[in-house]
């Protein structure tokens, strides 16, 4: 299975930290955020990544090149300085994550956040879910405790799938399994991926787990402080 990291946002919130350098290029606790991703998927068998860019992308290719020096192989999917939203970076990735299979899953991971996530976990998701065309399953997501800046949270998780609607809601981590089937019914190029998952979700074939390791959001530079602070003894 193969792995895609979204590197294409523009960090608006991080200025001026991103005039000059892609989001994922900044480094938390002396490494590259992006960096932490890749050792931690190579690290749990997936050497097959892609990776999107936009802003500054140039530069993100620059500095990891085809992947060899991480053990992994790296394949781009340019979006242009303005980007596609992450719907549409997917969509336009799929080729290079499925091989033309439509039944191939793929796990896709925001490249603005540090966790210790076990990735290892999703292949074994993949081998025992996405195996069993019968549970016609159309994602997997990790979701954790509301942080205090999203204290509403994005979803709800009842027996091991993921709701609109319900009596807790978590906070999406940007880890997750999609199959292409998700995707089956798009025209456009520049679109969200949440509605997708939404509308999945009322048909109950959306799965969920709650993960309570370490997660920050790097969305502004106080929570890059905090993902420092966080790391420190890691």
């Amino acid at each position: 299975m193969k792995a895609m990291i979204l590197a294409a946002g523009r960090g608006e919130r991080m200025r001026p930290l991103t005039d000059d350098i892609p989001k994922p290029l900044l480094t938390v606790a002396g490494k590259p955020l992006i960096e932490r991703h890749i050792e931690a998927l190579v690290s749990a068998g997936f050497t097959e990544l892609v990776i999107n860019h936009a802003w500054l992308g140039e530069k993100i290719e620059a500095a990891l090149g085809d992947g060899s020096r991480f053990g992994a192989t790296i394949t781009y999917s340019p979006e242009g300085e303005k980007g596609l939203e992450t719907g549409g970076g997917i969509f336009r990735a799929l080729p290079l994550l499925t091989g033309g299979d439509e039944n191939k899953p793929f796990v896709v991971i925001n490249g603005d956040v540090v966790t210790d996530f076990d990735f290892r976990s999703l292949l074994a998701f993949q081998q025992t879910l996405f195996d069993n065309f019968s549970l016609d399953n159309l994602a997997h997501l990790v979701l954790v405790p509301n942080p205090a800046f999203h204290p509403d949270g994005d979803f709800a998780l009842e027996k091991g799938l993921v709701k609109n609607t319900g009596n807790a809601h978590y906070t999406f981590s940007g880890i997750g399994v999609y199959h292409p089937r998700l995707f089956a019914d798009i025209s456009g190029d520049t679109f969200p991926v949440a509605p997708l998952l939404r509308q999945a979700m009322d048909q109950s074939q959306v799965s969920g787990e709650l993960y309570k390791g370490l997660w920050v959001d790097v969305g502004t530079r106080e929570r890059l402080h905090e993902a420092e602070q966080a790391l420190v003894g890691k």
